[in-house]
């Protein structure tokens, strides 16, 4: 690739403002280098590209997906248009571009001590060719040869990858022109990544909120988009995250927008059934299979029949069952406890649920590789509530009237901006769940203060701090301010109760605040790892940092004095290397 071409592709990126927009330069400058190639090519009148997508997954989670489909433009809603989850297992294996053919359902990595070989998927695959599904969804949307490029950081790091389908009967089974174009389509990709990495998704709008997800925030926004190609798809879906976010909220919102939505939305929760109990709650049973079986019984997949079912808890699943329900992923078959007649079909599409990292658990020998690969075709994260700060209030203010309504219909409730503000500076180690909580509670004792005082009438309530504050005093699971928060509102409470004993102090005595900080951390990391921590280190490096110790000292000694106190040891952390 000409440098010319090269300047100019930065130059457009750099005028970029969302992953989206990048994403499409980007394919379109890898689509017409692979054209040109075709069309020297031996398969110009029977070959022709189809379409281009970028995936980012760092951390193994989808945070972006971008397509562009030359028979329709730039694809905002692509349906399942989902890579291999053997392509990126490949990717990652041999970080480098592999070539697939779909009719043999072979891969061949790009790496010259490799091009001789020809690779079959690996059995264990999840998404792997080594299955007549994945074979079929491909030759479904006519792309017979797949070029799956590394998308890498700087650092090398594995952080996407762009995947560019061809339709070319005359070449299925021989090879194909991937590898003729190659090192521009490489020379794009690496160019490309910092931009495509570091530019976020473009949000969502907010007439797109729902009854099923009537809160979306920024970060929630930008996986939206993502998240409603996804539902199109029959792909299983992981949503990872911690426990309490709205993992079941999510995946009850992708089914309520996949083709599925008109029958059965099931919600297994393995905590819930016990480990004995497991693979007859999943696969149903006939009457007599067991002690206390007096009638046949359907399982959580025959209940799903023709919908979603939402296994909630995956880790939580014994290893036994783990391989049953590995079986039932890959051949979609499964047979109740008891029956032996045919296996039964089973059509589901599967969205699991889990709060632990899975790579972890398969290093610690807890759970199945093979069902590892088989359930993370298409990973989500879910951020924590602490992470969605924006959206605390809005969750809150929809949580404060359904919690009402369910007990005074007709009635409104609001939340006093001081209650808001109070909700959104407590931490929520128990997310959205712990905030209903609190919220349910607070109305409970707004509503037993009304009645206290005799107010008439209760149709309309409104929450003040004073009833947030004990609900969550309330708490077991401790919603409370950060604990720095917390600490800085009783240093500001002594501060004051100091002042009114004195009748008066000075406010900006206050300011000697920065430089116990400073100083702690000295005692604690030493002073150049404190000044690091603190976005000091240029000024130690510059030897400017005299100057700051000097002017925290100050302020410090000037509190002491004013205290009539002695200095300490903290106040020797802050004083300069020339000073004795």
């Amino acid at each position: 690739m000409m440098p010319e071409a090269i300047q100019s592709l930065l130059a457009t990126l750099q005028q970029a403002r969302y992953f989206e927009d990048a994403a499409e330069v980007v394919l379109r400058g890898m689509l017409k280098v692979v054209e040109e190639v075709l069309a020297a090519s031996p398969y110009a009148k029977t070959g022709r590209l189809l379409r281009g997508m970028i995936y980012l997954r760092p951390d193994e989670a989808y945070r972006g997906l971008a397509v562009v489909d030359l028979s329709g433009g730039k694809t905002d809603n692509a349906g399942p248009l989902h890579a291999s989850a053997t392509a990126w297992r490949s990717l990652q294996e041999h970080r480098c571009a592999v070539s697939i053919d779909i009719a043999t359902r072979t891969i061949q990595p790009h790496r010259s001590d490799a091009a001789h070989k020809v690779m079959p998927a690996p059995p264990e695959s999840s998404e792997g060719f080594n299955s007549q599904e994945s074979q079929q969804r491909f030759l479904g949307r006519e792309a017979t040869h797949v070029c799956v490029l590394p998308l890498r950081s700087w650092a090398g790091h594995l952080d996407g990858m762009v995947s560019l389908e061809a339709s070319c009967p005359a070449s299925m089974g021989r090879p194909f022109i991937w590898k003729d174009c190659e090192a521009r389509l490489q020379l794009l990709s690496d160019v490309s990544a910092p931009y495509l990495t570091g530019l976020a998704p473009r949000t969502v709008k907010p007439t797109e909120v729902d009854e099923f997800l009537p809160v979306v925030g920024s970060a929630m926004g930008q996986m939206l988009p993502m998240l409603r190609m996804f539902a199109h798809g029959d792909e299983t879906l992981l949503i990872s995250g911690p426990t309490g976010a709205g993992k079941s909220r999510l995946a009850r919102w992708c089914h309520q927008n996949s083709p599925r939505k008109q029958n059965p939305f099931e919600v297994l929760d393995l905590t819930t059934v016990p480990e004995e109990l497991q693979n007859a709650e999943i696969f149903g049973w006939k009457k007599g299979a067991f002690t206390n079986a007096v009638r046949d019984t359907l399982g959580s997949v025959a209940r799903a029949e023709g919908g979603t079912l939402f296994i909630d808890e995956i880790d939580k699943l014994s290893k036994k069952v783990q391989a049953s329900l590995l079986y039932l992923l890959e051949e979609r078959t499964y047979r109740p406890l008891g029956d032996d007649s045919k296996d039964r079909r089973a059509n589901v599409r599967f969205i699991i649920g889990t709060n632990v990292d899975l790579r972890k658990a398969v290093e610690q020998g807890r759970f199945r590789e093979d069902l590892y690969y088989r359930i993370n075709v298409l990973p989500i994260k879910v951020p924590p509530l602490d992470e969605r700060q924006d959206e605390i209030p809005l969750w809150a203010e929809y949580m404060v009237n359904r919690c009402f309504r369910e007990r005074m219909p007709g009635g409104q409730a609001r939340l006093a901006p001081e209650a808001q503000r109070r909700l959104s500076t407590s931490r929520w180690p128990g997310n959205l769940r712990q905030l209903d909580n609190i919220v349910r509670r607070s109305i409970m004792v707004a509503m037993t203060e009304q009645t206290r005082i005799g107010a008439r009438d209760v149709s309309g309530l409104m929450l003040e701090e004073r009833h947030i504050a004990e609900a969550l005093g309330l708490d077991p699971e401790g919603a409370e301010l950060s604990t720095v928060l917390k600490s800085m509102r009783t240093a500001a409470l002594a501060f004051f109760h100091e002042a009114r004993q004195r009748g008066a102090m000075d406010l900006d005595l206050a300011d000697a605040f920065r430089g116990f900080v400073l100083g702690v951390a000295s005692q604690q990391v030493g002073r150049e790892e404190a000044m690091r921590l603190f976005g000091l280190d240029a000024a130690v490096k510059n030897r400017n940092h005299h100057r700051i110790l000097r002017r925290e000292l100050d302020r410090v000694l000037a509190l002491y004095e004013a205290l009539g106190s002695e200095p300490d040891s903290l106040v020797d952390q802050l004083k300069p290397e020339s000073e004795p």
